[in-house]
């Protein structure tokens, strides 16, 4: 069996052959999916498995601990494992980092949803959120579309911003900026991209420019949110998985459980966008895409690193 480490994982990575692995995989039969998610006190254990005919089958399980950033010494918040299996004998074929495949998954995710939505002569990337996926997901879009040509960064931590404009300007080479109005910055932005863990909208939708793509990362329990419902009436709706977002995170359940929004009008998943569903329309339409994540995914990222 493979032991793959972070540092194995992270070390050359291919954004548009992560983007290909996805795009191969949601070719193949409907992954069959299964989430257990645990709270205890603030701190979470979050198992996924799926399972894909002709690719196999896999687990992934990580706990979050938010708190642990104050142990002496600091240690991570988000820690764990994922075990891919063999589709013909069951054996386990590969044991990846969790952490490391998540960060790269789920930038993969949002990169994929931008190169199918969001407009191809897009010029500013909005980061809404300094955390530990922020690096990961500008990364990736600026793979995605290389016609970005400036990122802004605001966090409610201005040091964090900062930071990270400074690290991420010194790695892609692109002008990378710390803003901190964020209500100034979402009219300019063509792509925003949010992973923050807000419990309420923080992007207004009234401010959104025609024309803009908003990828959603943060949200992943069923009350959280980043985005209002003005947002989602101006938006051409899209997500990762159905399966993993209409009924789970509150992106999506809320405002389909008070009636804001039908399950009609959240237009496509990848499955439908790969096979040819519609997304932008013309270069006018906002595109909302809400990166749920799931286990399906991990499956084909962890095949792709597993076969490299």
């Amino acid at each position: 069996m493979q032991i793959l480490t972070a540092e194995m994982l992270e070390k050359s990575v291919d954004w548009q052959a992560l983007m290909d692995g996805l795009i191969a995989g949601h070719k193949m039969p409907k992954a069959h999916i299964g989430d257990t998610l645990l709270e205890q006190g603030g701190r979470k254990y979050l198992a996924r498995s799926a399972w894909i005919e002709g690719l196999g089958a896999c687990t992934k399980a990580v706990t979050i601990y938010p708190d642990n950033s104050e142990q002496k010494p600091a240690l991570p918040s988000v820690q764990g494992q994922l075990i891919m299996f063999d589709e013909a004998t069951g054996a386990p074929l590969a044991l990846l980092d969790g952490p490391a495949e998540t960060r790269l998954k789920t930038a993969a995710d949002s990169a994929l949803g931008s190169a199918l939505l969001s407009r191809q002569d897009a010029e500013l990337l909005l980061m809404v959120g300094a955390g530990n996926m922020a690096g990961p997901l500008i990364e990736a879009h600026l793979a995605a579309r290389p016609s970005l040509q400036k990122v802004l960064i605001w966090n409610r931590t201005e040091k964090r911003a900062k930071q990270l404009a400074a690290d991420m300007g010194r790695l892609t080479g692109v002008d990378t900026e710390a803003i901190f109005e964020l209500d100034e910055a979402i009219p300019e932005a063509d792509i925003i991209c949010s992973a923050t863990m807000s419990e309420k909208p923080v992007i207004k939708g009234a401010l959104l420019s025609k024309g803009t793509h908003l990828d959603l990362v943060g949200a992943y329990t069923p009350t959280m949110r980043e985005v209002d419902n003005k947002a989602l009436a101006r938006a051409r709706l899209f997500a990762d998985s159905f399966d993993t977002t209409l009924d789970h995170i509150g992106e999506y359940k809320i405002p389909l459980q008070r009636g804001t929004i039908q399950r009609s009008d959240v237009l496509a998943d990848f499955y439908g966008l790969i096979e040819g569903a519609k997304g932008r329309l013309d270069d006018d339409d906002i595109t909302l895409f809400k990166n749920g994540g799931g286990a399906h995914l991990d499956l084909m990222i962890a095949h792709h690193f597993a076969n490299q």
